[in-house]
This record gives structure tokens, sequence and C-alpha cells, in this order.
């Protein structure tokens, strides 16, 4: 049994404290209409017995005095309208059963849902948990994570597994033009919450991207960064005592007062007590009535950003947000969860069925989130249709992969001289990745001009990792500077094609040296403010060793490219022929290219085996006619 099961099980035993509160407050509205309806008949009847009119007839009113009454009651009623309107609450109300999608719906992320779940089980039983348990419920949740994540999607899936209102709500619609405004909606917002929870047994409130109105304060992001507790203390008093108004101070201090308030007593229960409060001043100690206690409201709010960093340290305490759950980029089995998902629900190929070829595209999503392969699956479906087909293929969804990394490729229509020397430099990097890194999967392989692209090399990781030692970045040094020497080994000169690649392998070699103590010094420059580059470049030691990885990785590819000269022309051939390989396609060529060229030198050793045989027999032929003679 999971760890969540076995704490949340002897609560699960009994109902729920939601439907049992949602219950009690539906009999009692049954119990109030009913008591209505009773005291309408009853009106209907004494006035029918009585011969009274049932409605009283209205008094005559001259049209010259009802005329500039209502003229100015409507004007009034404007008047307040505007008031009341700018301080409304900007709220959705969405029902339960309007949502349609459940936990079991949100893949990829389930170390997340699994805290999830414990927290709608402990929302659900929340009297329980505090009376029976002595506990605290939770009161408040803050989703952290990348746009698209799934923080929305996962926070109406909890709506609908508990079966409560749920109050949508964007951080942005809280903002007014008007002084005061901003704070009087987020106090109607915990209003509204407030009701609907006592209102349904239980609510649960959802602020988008939260730090658009809870930015750290400008005291609390100066205390932050003292370097001891006591020197937030000696802060300058212009900044300690800095007026707050209604800028980012007094809506964050209203938020902080609001997310305190899930146990304010309600309306009636105030007026009741304000009624105890003044007859308890004429009674003696001894005889004084018990004034009502306010009943906790079963509230769960849920707030959701990508910049968890910037938000008031004071939000972020037990007691406000009792819980943050970063929503991250899901791993290679999350992602083959979302592939699979997805794929169900489009129309595909035969040949996307195949485990393996779905295995390879959650491998080179590594990084994406559920919203961007999603996307890229309809992008593969708009591929698919252009071709004139209703099921996609794993080229749609490759040519749809590439097209959002890179961009959408344009007709190559390079000279014939440039055309080769692209394709060379591309060939070279491709055979350098799979001669220094075979653990790196080729993915694709293009002399089509994307952006600033005019061709590229996709490649990534066979299996998904963490880490990288040194042997894989000084792999993608030379993998970075397999282009540069290809031209060089290939036309006797570079051109400026490489620039890119160069960069890409300073900024590889720069982390080796200056963060990763791969060279020797063990001095960490990402300890500096400075940009890691830029330090390794200003220390003349560090600047050195970078030089020397570099040169090392030069030296090694064209030793490797010198030998490997045929495996280059085959792959700048089949470019030129195809203008892109994906995939397999890329392996094919050069084991092709292998395979002949070892039938090439076993041919070759086999002819001269032969002539060796005949020139030695020819030899002996000789010695034996020279002996005949004698």
């Amino acid at each position: 049994m999971p760890v969540a099961d076995e704490i949340t099980s002897p609560i699960r035993r009994g109902a729920h404290d939601i439907a049992v509160e949602r219950d009690r407050v539906r009999r009692r509205r049954v119990y109030r209409t009913a008591a209505f309806v009773i005291a309408v008949e009853t009106w209907v009847i004494v006035n029918a017995l009585l011969g009274r009119p049932i409605v009283p007839e209205l008094p005559a009113i001259d049209p010259l005095v009802l005329v500039p009454v209502l003229f100015f009651g409507a004007l009034l009623v404007l008047l307040a309208g505007t008031q009341l309107g700018s301080a409304r609450s900007p709220h959705v109300v969405v029902r339960p059963e309007q949502v349609d999608v459940r936990l079991d719906d949100v893949i990829g992320i389930d170390p997340v849902k699994e805290d999830v779940r414990r927290s709608i089980d402990l929302f659900q039983t929340h009297k329980q948990f505090a009376e029976q348990m002595g506990g605290t419920p939770r009161r408040g949740l803050l989703f952290e994570g990348l746009p698209g994540t799934g923080k929305t999607m996962t926070a109406k899936a909890m709506a609908a597994e508990a079966g409560v209102p749920f109050l949508f709500v964007s951080a942005t619609s809280f903002q007014s033009m008007y002084y005061g405004a901003t704070a009087k909606k987020i106090r109607s917002y915990f209003k509204a919450l407030r009701k609907a929870a006592r209102t349904e047994g239980g609510a649960i409130g959802f602020i988008e991207e939260i730090d658009a109105i809870a930015m750290r304060r400008g005291g609390m992001a100066s205390a932050t960064v003292a370097s001891s507790p006591f020197d937030a203390f000696r802060l300058p008093a212009t900044v300690t005592n800095a007026v707050v108004s209604e800028g980012t101070g007094g809506v964050v201090n209203e938020l902080l007062v609001q997310m305190q308030s899930f146990d304010q007593p309600t309306s009636s229960d105030r007026l009741v007590n304000w009624f105890i409060a003044r007859i308890n001043l004429l009674l003696p100690a001894s005889r004084q009535l018990q004034q009502r206690k306010p009943v906790k409201a079963p509230i769960l709010l849920i707030a959701a950003t990508n910049r968890a960093d910037s938000l008031d340290p004071a939000l972020l305490r037990p007691g406000r947000f009792d819980r943050r759950l970063t929503f991250a980029t899901p791993d290679a089995v999350g992602r083959r969860a979302l592939v699979d998902h997805f794929l169900a629900r489009r129309s595909t190929d035969s040949e996307l069925d195949d485990p393996a070829l779905r295995d390879r595209l959650a491998a080179a999503t590594n990084g994406w989130t559920p919203v961007m392969i999603e996307h890229l699956l309809d992008e593969a479906l708009v591929n698919a249709l252009r071709r004139g087909s209703l099921a996609m293929t794993y080229a749609d969804v490759e040519h749809a992969r590439i097209t959002e990394m890179v961009g959408i490729g344009h007709p190559v229509r390079y000279t014939e001289g440039e055309q080769r020397l692209i394709a060379t430099h591309e060939a070279g990097h491709a055979v350098t990745a799979w001669l220094a890194a075979p653990n790196r999967t080729l993915e694709v392989l293009t002399i089509i001009r994307r952006g600033d692209a005019l061709g590229l090399l996709a490649h990534g990781d066979c299996e998904e990792v963490w880490t990288h030692s040194h042997y894989d970045l000084r792999a993608l040094v030379q993998i970075a500077m397999g282009g540069w020497v290809a031209e060089e080994l290939f036309f006797g000169q570079t051109s400026t094609g490489p620039a890119g690649d160069l960069a890409s392998a300073t900024r590889t070699a720069a982390q080796m040296v200056g963060a990763a103590g791969m060279t020797g010094s063990l001095i960490s420059f990402a300890a500096t403010p400075h940009d890691l580059v830029s330090a390794v470049l200003s220390d003349a030691q560090a600047r050195a060793q970078l030089e020397a990885v570099l040169d090392d990785a030069r030296t090694t590819v064209r030793r490797l490219l010198s030998r490997h000269r045929h495996l280059v022309e085959a792959l700048r051939d089949a470019l030129l022929e195809r203008h892109e390989l994906i995939g397999p396609e890329i392996t094919e060529v050069l084991e092709a290219a292998t395979l002949a060229q070892e039938q090439l030198v076993a041919q070759e050793e086999s002819d001269r085996t032969a002539a060796t045989a005949a020139g030695a027999a020819a030899a002996l032929g000789a010695a034996a006619e020279r002996l005949r003679v004698a």
C-alpha cells in the first residue's frame, strides 16, 4: 500500500465532510423554501377568506412627479452601479459537473499527482482531520512551473474530484485604474469564495499568474539579502519606513489579510453577536450569553505562477500557502505516457503503433512540456493533411518537430559550390558524432535553410540522462568541430559557416574548464556574478586551458575524418541528392559506406595477395629455368 493510502485510509472509511456538509446545507435550503411557500400560501388563503385583494393596490401618482423621481433614481442607480461594479469580483464559477477533466487525464506528473490526491483527501475530510487527529488542514497550494506543464488543468481536475465549485480568476483581472479598487476586488473574491464554501459545503479557488498581484515588496526584498539575521535591523530608514500605498505593497497586504479570513464570521453571525454583546452589557459576569463562534469554511486556495522566486515571502509561509508543488517537464516515462495518450485520440498510420518509434518520439522530446507535445502532434496532422492523407506518419512528426525547434524550411537555392560546402560541413558533424559519441542518436541531418541555420544536425542522448561526464562534454566539443575540420580537409580553407559551431564549442569547453573542474583547476567561475564564458576568457590560465581543450578536439576530429573520408563523402552525396535525412536514413548511409569500404579494402587485400602469389610463382619458375639451363 502506498504511503499516501496508509495516511488517509482511516479517514476514507467514513463519509467525506464535504458531502455531509453539502447535504446539511441542502436540507436547510429545502426547509427555508418550504417555509416561504407556506407563508405565501397562508397569505393568499387568509386574504381570500377575508375578501381582501391578494396584491395591494398601488397609489395613484402624478406623472409630472413620477418622471423626475425616476430620472434622479436612475442617476443614483447608475452612480452606485459604477462604484459597485469597480469593486465586483472578476471570478468565474465553474460547477464540478461542467469540468470535463479528472486526475486520470493528468499525465506525466505522477509525483505531483500523488500529492494532489492527498490534498484532496485532506480537503474532503478536513473536520475529521482537525477534530479526530488534531491536525490543521491545508488551506493553500502553490503550483509553480513552466507554462504548459498542467497547473490549471490539475486545479480544475481537483475541483471535479472534490465535487465542489471552482472559482477561477486571473490575477490581472484584479487590477484597476481606480485607487483602492484592486483591494476591493480581492476582498469581493474571497467573500464570494467563503459564501460558495458555506453554500456548497466547500469550494476551491484558483488564482492564475498570482505574481501579477503578489510581487515581492521593497522592504521584504532588502531584508532577504541581509548577510545575517541582525543585518535586517540595520536597514536604511528610507527603506524600512517606506510608505505603502495602493501599489504593490497595498495589494500584497490585502491579499495576506484575506488569506487569513477563511474563518471570518458571516454577516448574520456578526449581527447576532452585536445584539448579544449589547445584552451582555446589562447582565452580570455569571449570566453572560455565549456568542456565536465562527465556523471554519472548507476552502482550498490554489495559485499558479512560473515566477515563484519573485513572490512576497510572507505569502509562502505555512498557513497561507502550505504546500509548494513544482510542475517540472515530464521525464522519459511521463513523455511516453503522454505520447500514448495523445496518439490514441488522433488519426495515425499503422507504423506509429510500433513501440520503438513511440520510444524514439518520447526521447526526442526531452525537456518538452505536455502542451508542446500535444501541439507537435497537431502540427504533424497538418503535415499529413498537406500531403493529402488523413493519418500522420513518423516522418510527419519529425518534420513538425524540426519546424518547432528551428523554424520553417526554405527551398534549397544555393549555388552549386555553396551547396557542396554546406553538405560537406553537415556531413562532418554527423560523421564525428557517429564515431566519437556512439551514445548519441542522430535524428535529423539537413541542408535545408531554416531561420539563420543553412543546415543542421539534430542529435540527442540515446537515454535520458541528468548528468554528463568528461567524455560526454569532450564529445560535444568534437561534434561542434566536425564541420570546421571537414571544410578544411576537403576545401583547404574554412568559411564563415562554422562561426556558430565555434561559439557552441567555446561554451561547452568553458563549462568544462570553469564550472565542472575537468581540466585540473578546481576554481569555479560559476560562483562569480559574471557570465561563465566571460569569466573564463578574462582569466589567463583558464583561457589557456580552454584553448587546449578546443585544440585537442580539433586534432582528434582531424585524425578521425582523415581516416574516414569515405563516410563524409557518402553523407555529402546523400545530402546533395535528398537534401534531408531523418533518423535511420543517416545511419543507413554510414553503415552502407562502411560496408563498401570494408569490401573495397578486402578486395584490395585479395588483389595484393594474388599479385604477391603470382610474383612468387614467376620468381620460382625463373629460378627453376635457370637451374635447368645450368
